[in-house]
């Protein structure tokens, strides 16, 4: 594998170099911003709670990633920006099902597959659809269902949980109509992804946060 080969994936590159994509690159620090405004949340509650910790740490280093892979846009700087992404995918199933739900193991094991054939399944289903936006489907259904469900328990992370659903939704269109609307927007729509997922994630380590 060449893992300095260039990767043109967006609507705002139109050529190599570290500042194709300055809008891209630049919305970035939202990520950067949501964790901290999480981690002073986190050190205020005076509970130091570790994986309430891990997830604001997730948070920056998606920054971190995703800003790598809109300036240096190769093999290598792609997988800094997908494996912490879903590093905090999983790990926040994990989280839902055990401390939101309060799922025992087997039901959590049952429940983490369905999620994993889901998220697998998905490309395959809804890749001609909204091309590589079908990744984000089954994290997308997973906080819906858990926000329903915690919602008919009365929960009050229920509230919490489905407004990231809305804002996540909302992000995921923007990052969907990347391509089809460059023709009309020269900068294309994924910095609205990065602003509207950097809330969605501020949301859900805050709402971990409070849970314990």
């Amino acid at each position: 594998m060449d893992w300095t080969r260039p990767i043109d994936a967006y609507c705002e590159r139109l050529g190599p170099g570290l500042w194709a994509e300055p809008f891209n690159a630049a919305t970035n620090a939202a990520f950067l911003i949501a964790g901290l405004i999480a981690f002073a949340e986190w050190r205020r509650a005076g509970v130091r709670d570790m994986p309430s910790l891990a997830l604001i740490a997730l948070v920056a280093a998606i920054g971190v990633g995703s800003a790598l892979f809109h300036t240096v846009a190769n093999v290598w700087s792609s997988l800094a920006d997908v494996v912490p992404i879903a590093i905090f995918v999983h790990a926040y199933v994990l989280l839902a099902l055990r401390g939101f739900l309060g799922f025992g193991w087997r039901a959590t094991a049952i429940a983490f597959t369905g999620f994993l054939l889901l998220e697998a399944a998905a490309p395959a289903a809804l890749g001609s659809l909204v091309g590589s936006s079908a990744a984000y489907v089954a994290p997308l259904l997973a906080l819906l269902a858990t926000g329903a469900e915690l919602r008919r328990r009365r929960h009050p992370a229920a509230g919490a949980i489905l407004l990231a659903a809305q804002v996540f939704a909302l992000s995921l269109a923007f990052r969907t109509i990347d391509g089809p609307a460059c023709a009309v927007l020269p900068t294309g729509t994924h910095m609205v992804w990065h602003l509207l997922n950097a809330v969605t994630l501020w949301l859900l380590t805050v709402t971990a946060l409070r849970r314990a």
